[in-house]
């Protein structure tokens, strides 16, 4: 067996909200409960599993790989809720989108402040 990462703890303010965000914007199915947490299922068997944190947050970045039209569907998503999004993590390029790679990319924030990415090609794949 390869080595392959399975689930991943997501500490959020409220595991609901933040969960049912990630899986509203990025069109998963909704989020499962297993003991504390809401687990929020991605395509490659990996689980993100959130989970309330009263000590506080301390944000995290996530991206997801996905094709382009998943892109687009995403991207309308953000738009429609009227998020803020940037081309870059340092926040700098508001309102835009990258084109590293050759790819698309985007950031954004969910409820809890963690930053979160789309991309449609993984980074250093470019020409």
């Amino acid at each position: 067996m390869s080595v392959q990462l399975n689930h991943t703890i997501v500490n959020v303010r409220d595991k609901r909200d933040s969960a049912t965000f990630l899986c509203d914007i990025l069109g998963l199915a909704p989020p499962t409960p297993y003991g504390p947490f809401l687990v929020a299922q991605v395509d490659n068997d990996v689980s993100l599993d959130y989970l309330d944190n009263p000590e506080g947050v301390h944000t995290q970045h996530y991206a997801f790989l996905v094709e382009d039209n998943e892109f687009d569907a995403i991207f309308g998503r953000i738009r429609d809720r009227g998020l803020q999004y940037w081309a870059d993590p340092h926040k700098s390029q508001l309102g835009e989108v990258n084109t590293n790679d050759g790819g698309r990319g985007l950031y954004w924030e969910e409820p809890s402040g963690h930053l979160l990415e789309i991309i449609t090609r993984p980074y250093g794949s470019g020409d």
